[in-house]
């Protein structure tokens, strides 16, 4: 059995080169397969190997005190979706390029798995407000799955995501607005961003789609969810769509 791990953390990073290095080395040294992003923003990242591996990897990365209160979601398969193991630096561990985002200035509040279910299955957030949950994914993505009568935008990277949701601010003004996305990452951003620029009730999903599977289920969505790898995509047991082996390159 093969365990995949998907995390990512938003923490000033001085010297990105030299911890894709360490990272490169520990996880080639397990054998784990799967892509790292690294930046002075913090990390990202989804690995997949032996279970033993991938819990030798986490305790190694959180023995360095940025990582300690690293937050992990995993998820099981038969085989690694991966080819090869990538380690690359970039400006961002997500581009966005939008002043008002930077999660190492101070995060925007969240809403837990069981808080949104039970806030879904009213339609109303715990003070009555409307409810709206906004897909901050792009199409490709949408198009395996999303929340029931979620607000998705015809997107295709990221980037796009601010003129997308300018016809959408009206109706957004009197409602609770909250964020979504695979793991996490872009809605935290997303929701960062719409606060700076004028929304105020908007909460990010903690651990995006896959945490909330991971804590309840399918509750309120509709489909699967896309993931970056060979599996495609999940359903709300965690179950891939494809589960099949990749060669190593």
């Amino acid at each position: 059995m093969i365990r995949n791990l998907a995390a990512y953390h938003f923490v000033a990073i001085d010297d990105p080169q030299a911890l894709a290095a360490s990272i490169r080395a520990q996880a080639g040294a397990l054998e784990l397969r799967g892509t790292v992003l690294v930046a002075g923003e913090g990390l990202n990242l989804f690995l997949a190997g032996a279970p033993q591996a991938i819990e030798d990897f986490v305790t190694w990365l959180r023995g360095d005190a940025r990582f300690v209160d690293l937050s992990i979601k995993c998820s099981e398969s038969a085989h690694v979706p991966f080819a090869r193991l990538k380690v690359k630096v970039k400006r961002e561990i997500i581009a966005f390029r939008r002043e008002g985002a930077s999660p190492l200035t101070g995060r925007a509040p969240g809403v837990a798995a069981q808080t949104l279910a039970r806030w879904i299955a009213r339609g109303r957030d715990d003070a009555g407000r409307r409810l709206v949950l906004l897909d901050t994914r792009n199409r490709e993505e949408v198009g395996y799955g999303s929340f029931a009568g979620a607000l998705t935008l015809p997107i295709d990277n990221f980037t796009e995501l601010p003129a997308a949701l300018e016809p959408h601010r009206d109706a957004l003004a009197d409602a609770t607005v909250v964020s979504f996305c695979t793991g996490g990452i872009r809605c935290e951003k997303a929701a960062l961003w719409m606060r700076a620029s004028g929304l105020g009730h908007v909460l990010q999903l903690d651990g995006g789609i896959l945490g909330y599977f991971e804590t309840v289920g399918g509750a309120g969505y509709d489909g699967r969810c896309f993931v970056f790898d060979g599996r495609v995509a999940l359903d709300p047991e965690l179950r891939p769509l494809v589960d099949q082996a990749l060669d190593p390159v």
